[in-house]
């Protein structure tokens, strides 16, 4: 069982001694040698791409079962036969049911991000999966951190497991400057808000970011953030599960290669992903729990470099920021929001109405030198049904004055004649 920060070489940690291992012997079709299971098809991905890396003059030969890929190529690299097999759990179960897979050759058996893995519903896959692996073998399991609920189902795939911990679990790299920028605003403002801080450090540091990962809780905020911020002039990409995979995967490599400066992103980019030119990290909400920010800001900083996480918090949000700062063991420093008059639509003549720099419509109001700024639509949260409280509603007439009626809508319930009531002291009292 490792456990080591972000970003301190923990693919290469299992993929060299591996390489190693396997120098010797030969693969047979339909039987892979070594297993390495990962919880998102990005985080498989990149470590395939570390083997071809690291075997570049081995001779091992190596596949990847991901899915949102066609299964005629996969299929054809695992009848060549594979020494390195690098899977996500639900398409390596898919080529077992097909007849097409066999793992009883399987020597070593490694687990990356295993409290990912176990924590995203995979524990039934995990375990069916190591019920079809052979008894004699090495087993493995890598992750930056390591909650206490996840190491007691971690004992049951490694009964008496040598631990090897390079750092406690859910610790930071000392070279990530966490940062928190709070924000108060109405709960219909609040998504704009945020908005208005991130557009906010986006241009302030537009000289010191290279490249930058957004990070939403949400696939819908990843979706309307990535078009509210492209709308408003910013080259970006986004990266959500729902993405079909040529384009999740084009969409990285464009990153990668910093075509576009900014990637908007769910938590499927959050673990594994390594990007050496990523220098800011910006929640755009406060993850849902320590370790997801642990994972999210150790995007940066990665290999001896350095870096800066942003976390936007609200009011409502306090409690969740506590006790990340309490796991970490550090506070996070606070930077002050001061967004300039054309960043929040003040001080503009009276009675004009003009779009601000995020691209929100601004109208001011004559008469009283104030200011409102209207919310951008995909940012703005579902509208509450107002009370009918209009002139049009407070009597229910039509423009003539007459009573408003269904006239021939009318329902059929309303149509029905009631029975006349019985008089009283004649049968029915």
């Amino acid at each position: 069982l490792g456990i080591a920060q972000t970003g301190t070489g923990k693919t290469a940690a299992f993929t060299l001694p591996i390489l190693k291992a396997l120098a010797e012997g030969r693969a047979r079709a339909r039987i892979p040698r070594s297993l390495i299971l990962c919880p998102t098809r990005e985080l498989a991905a990149q470590v395939a791409a570390s083997f071809e890396t690291y075997g570049k003059y081995n001779k091992l030969s190596m596949a990847l079962l991901i899915g949102g890929v066609s299964f005629a190529e996969q299929n054809a690299r695992i009848d060549r036969g594979v020494d390195v097999l690098i899977a996500t759990p639900g398409r390596l179960l898919d080529h077992f049911e097909r007849g097409r897979l066999m793992l009883t050759g399987v020597q070593i058996c490694v687990i990356d991000e295993a409290d990912r893995m176990l924590d995203m519903g995979f524990i039934p896959d995990v375990e069916r999966i190591f019920r079809l692996l052979p008894f004699s073998r090495q087993t493995l399991l890598f992750s930056a951190t390591m909650p206490s609920e996840i190491a007691r189902l971690a004992d049951e795939f490694l009964p008496s497991a040598v631990r090897v911990e390079v750092s406690p679990p859910a610790t930071t790299v000392e070279r990530v400057r966490q940062c928190v920028v709070r924000i108060r605003s109405p709960s219909r403002r609040r998504d704009q808000a945020r908005y208005d801080a991130l557009r906010y450090y986006l241009q302030g540091l537009e000289g010191e970011i290279t490249n930058a990962i957004v990070f939403c809780n949400r696939k819908s905020t990843v979706r309307n953030l990535h078009e509210a911020l492209r709308d408003s002039g910013v080259s970006a990409g986004a990266l959500h599960g729902d993405i079909d995979q040529h384009q999740r995967m084009a969409t990285l490599a464009a990153f990668r290669n910093s075509e576009i400066p900014v990637l908007v992103a769910s938590d499927v980019a959050a673990r594994g992903l390594d990007i050496p030119t990523v220098s800011h990290v910006f929640n755009f909400e406060v993850p849902l729990g320590p370790e997801a920010y642990v994972h999210r800001i150790g995007r940066t900083a990665r290999a001896g470099r350095s870096g800066t996480a942003i976390t936007i918090c609200d009011d409502s949000e306090r409690g969740d920021l506590e006790q990340i700062e309490t796991r970490i063991g550090a506070s996070l420093e606070i930077l002050r929001f001061e967004p300039s008059p054309d960043d929040v639509g003040s001080n503009r003549p009276k009675g004009r109405s003009r779009k601000s720099a995020s691209g929100a419509a601004v109208d001011e109001v004559a008469g009283n030198g104030k200011t409102a700024t209207a919310s951008d639509d995909r940012l703005r949260p579902a509208k509450r049904r107002q009370k009918p409280n209009s002139a049009m509603h407070k009597d229910a007439r039509s423009e003539t004055g007459a009573p408003l009626t269904f006239g021939d809508m009318a329902p059929a319930f309303l149509l029905q004649k009631r029975a006349a009531k019985p008089p009283k002291g004649k049968g029915g009292e």
